[in-house]
């Protein structure tokens, strides 16, 4: 069963039912008062944009079942300070986590193998990351070369290139290290 309902918008805290299994798209886009949700052990999916624009969201724990962050999931959730995804989560779609102005901290688990572009966009989380790396590569995946000023090597490390990973970027001249390796676009 999804929760693809609309909620009200006035609500402050919100428990999600057991016999929920996936937040459908929009779910609980712009519950701009929503303040706190918790997400039942039943969920395995967050779909596109279930919590986008809920702008007063300072905590969510993403349970261990969920395998899959949708895009837009957190889309200018503004509020939100910092998020644990759980290891049972695989990929993280395009823009999940973009806009949220107040995210410091984010722990990825290494099973993580899919990141979305601009999954991180427009976080303090990035710009942290950024200033450590111009190149910010997450579970051997390169996610964003924004603030890179000069050639870019793409490291050993690096197995698979994000999308919009170059974005804003003007090249002068990317080259890779001379061991071959496949890597996934």
């Amino acid at each position: 069963r999804s929760a693809s309902v609309s909620w009200a918008r006035d609500v402050y805290k919100r428990q999600i039912p057991d016999s929920v299994t996936s937040i459908g798209d929009s779910a609980f886009s712009n519950c701009t008062s929503l303040i706190e949700i918790t997400i039942p052990d039943s969920v395995t999916g967050i779909e596109e944009y279930a919590f986008s624009g809920c702008t007063s969201l300072t905590a969510i724990t993403i349970p261990d079942s969920v395998t899959n962050i949708g895009v837009g999931v957190f889309f200018d959730c503004t509020s939100l300070t910092e998020i644990t995804i759980p290891d049972s989560v695989t990929s993280i779609g395009y823009t999940a986590f973009c806009g949220c102005t107040s995210l410091t901290e984010i722990t990825i688990p290494d099973g993580v193998t899919s990141i979305g572009g601009a999954a991180f966009s427009k976080t303090p989380w990035l710009a942290e990351k950024q200033k450590e790396n111009p190149l910010v590569v997450v579970n051997g995946i390169l996610i964003d070369t924004e603030t890179c000023t000069d050639n870019v090597v793409i490291p050993d490390s690096v197995t698979s290139i994000g999308e919009f990973a170059f974005h804003g970027l003007s090249l002068i001249h990317i080259s890779e290290p001379t061991r071959p390796r496949l890597i996934s676009y």
